[in-house]
């Protein structure tokens, strides 16, 4: 579990999260949504480490995300955030292979190898396997980040969740690819029992695969809660100044604008 407790964060004199309180649970898919500039990218960032809050805690399971040191943090979170760009001409593998190099020093072994095999299996990558990326379209680099950050936590550590933090990764992909990872992911998040968060901004994603949904409008939380619960005609008002056409299909709801 991921548990956040009254962040806030402040630049100069604006406050971008202000008391924000969040609950990430093992076997869950959670995801953010809510306006540009609402401070969705800022929440991940801070579960991320990469920005330190005023004020506020936040715990991964027992221990609070300050006490992990890099290595160890790394073992057991992956994170995709949008920026995909690499300096130097790898092969497809070899970048997949980058999110294996917490579990080792030196060469990878044969675990390794097999973790990066198999989650390009699970993205249609293995006959991309040795191009080299930066000739890739944007949808194809998209799917070889997903593989890495799979393959960094393809394999559970004793005694810890497994973690995936996800800052807009549909961005670039097609329709097709978009449902097919967050189907992986889903299924991942089952089978594994692992903790997923992630920033969407299609609204009708999030209802069809969110278990848990957090809407963030100028910085606090507005609702929280099944899609059924914060996907309501005046909460998608309040944070977006557009009210929906709400259908249900098959238990999940469809907005209409």
């Amino acid at each position: 579990m991921i548990k956040a407790q009254h962040i806030q964060y402040v630049v100069g004199n604006r406050t971008l999260l202000e008391d924000v309180s969040v609950h990430f649970h093992p076997g869950q898919i959670s995801l953010i949504i809510g306006p540009n500039g609402a401070g969705k990218s800022t929440l991940l960032k801070i579960l991320c480490n990469q920005l330190r809050p005023q004020q506020g805690s936040i715990r991964f399971g027992d221990k609070s995300l300050w006490d992990f040191n890099h290595i160890e943090m790394a073992r057991i979170r992956a994170v995709l955030s949008q920026q995909l760009e690499l300096a130097f001409p790898l092969r497809v593998e070899e970048v997949v292979m980058m999110g294996r190099y917490p579990h080792f020093t030196g060469q990878p072994d044969a675990k390794d190898f097999t973790a990066c095999r198999e989650a390009m299996e699970q993205f249609d990558l293995i006959p991309l396997a040795q191009r080299n990326y930066v000739t890739l379209s944007g949808g194809e680099k998209q799917r070889v980040h997903f593989a890495r950050v799979m393959a960094q936590t393809w394999y559970p550590v004793p005694g810890y969740d497994r973690y995936l933090l996800l800052d807009e990764p549909l961005t670039y992909l097609d329709i097709q690819h978009q449902y097919q990872f967050m189907e992986t992911v889903q299924q991942l998040a089952r089978q594994d029992n692992r903790v997923v968060v992630g920033v969407v901004h299609d609204l009708n994603l999030a209802a069809r695969f969110a278990d848990q949904l957090f809407i963030l409008h100028e910085g606090s939380i507005l609702a929280q809660g099944s899609p059924h619960t914060v996907l309501t005609p005046g909460h998608v008002l309040t944070a977006f100044g557009m009210k929906p056409n709400i259908q249900e299909y098959n238990s999940k709801l469809q907005l209409i604008f």
